[in-house]
């Protein structure tokens, strides 16, 4: 848990860079480990920092409201050896059934699944989503998913047809940044989870907590959807309609929607004007991505950035409004110099 680990945003850079490489996820993620080289006061922080994540959720857990059960549920579900009433399927299913809950809550239930059993994404939650966001492209593109693995052809072509008169796409990171954002502070992290290395202190910590759990966010299936739409080609059915869901796309909540939507745009327009537009968005995409990347980066040693960056998550919103906003607070243009280029990733 040393340092920020793979956060949305900025493993998002790959599918900026290459949207058809871009893989699913609704399996459980890896339980947080200590780096193989790490020095025994590294080691010796990254069992605190495991420790203090475990002491949240055992706060958060006795909340009857949705948010704080979504945050507890969060914290708790990349931790080993749980106990049952704490653990990531307990508490979600309890924020499912809080009063106040909403649509990204199923969403975030998508993943209590058993994936070694193939039995993920989970189908009710996918169920109640059809009825609580029905306007929302990426609970059918979700269902596109799951109709092509069951070899459902007519099912899976009316998911698209759905996807593409959808009036947004929205996968519900930025509710789990802010119910993330919203509590990690009910306790203060202990002085032996701080790296006197990064001058944020308690601060930093919170910040990784906050951005690094929420990067385990369940997302559709980006590489099918691709593959199906760049083979559309010769077919004038789905080629509209995946040009009116590359619409839909652009405006969506994530990079990785974004990015899928202008590499769409550009790969399947007839309109050169169009695809040139496409190009250049894309590459805007990306420069917004490394940068944002390089502001939580930064925020390990500065308090008062890692403290903002906080603040805009606790507000709610998407992931890209989210960036936007950084990048604005921080006097960082969002349109890339004409002669930028990308840098590749590792």
């Amino acid at each position: 848990m040393r340092g920020l680990p793979c956060l949305a945003l900025s493993c998002a850079l790959t599918l900026v860079i290459a949207p058809a490489s871009a893989a699913s996820s609704v399996d459980q993620p890896t339980a947080a480990t200590p780096e193989p080289h790490a020095t025994p006061t590294a080691k010796a922080r990254d069992e605190a920092q495991i420790a203090f994540q475990r002491d949240l959720v055992s706060v958060l857990a006795p909340r009857a409201d949705a948010m704080p059960l979504l945050a507890a549920a969060l914290l708790a579900r990349p931790l080993a050896n749980q106990p049952r009433s704490n653990n990531f399927h307990a508490l979600i299913g309890r924020a499912a059934r809080a009063d106040d809950t909403s649509a990204a809550i199923s969403w975030i239930r998508l993943a209590d699944c058993d994936a070694k059993a193939d039995a993920c994404p989970n189908t009710s939650a996918l169920g109640k989503l059809l009825t609580q966001a029905p306007d929302n492209a990426a609970v059918w593109l979700l269902k596109l998913g799951v109709d092509t693995q069951l070899m459902k052809s007519d099912d899976a072509r009316a998911d698209l047809t759905r996807a593409a008169a959808a009036r947004l796409y929205d996968d519900y990171a930025g509710d789990s940044l802010q119910a993330l954002a919203g509590n990690v502070g009910v306790l203060p992290p202990p002085a032996a989870t701080l790296d006197p290395a990064n001058g944020a202190g308690a601060t930093s910590v919170q910040l990784m907590l906050t951005y690094g759990v929420a990067g385990a966010q369940p997302q559709p299936g980006m590489p099918l959807l691709a593959q199906l739409c760049e083979k559309a080609t010769e077919d004038a059915s789905i080629k509209s309609d995946c040009l009116a869901l590359a619409k839909v796309l652009e405006w969506g909540s994530s990079p990785l929607a974004r990015s899928l939507g202008l590499h769409l745009r550009e790969v399947l327009t007839d309109d050169p004007a169009q695809r040139e537009d496409a190009r250049r968005a894309r590459i805007d995409l990306i420069w917004q991505v490394q940068n944002f990347a390089q502001l939580l980066d930064r925020a390990r040693g500065d308090g008062v950035l890692a403290q903002h960056l906080l603040v805009l998550a606790s507000k709610g919103g998407t992931e890209m409004s989210l960036l936007l906003a950084a990048l604005r607070d921080n006097q960082i243009a969002a349109s890339a110099p004409t002669d930028w280029k990308p840098r590749q990733p590792d």
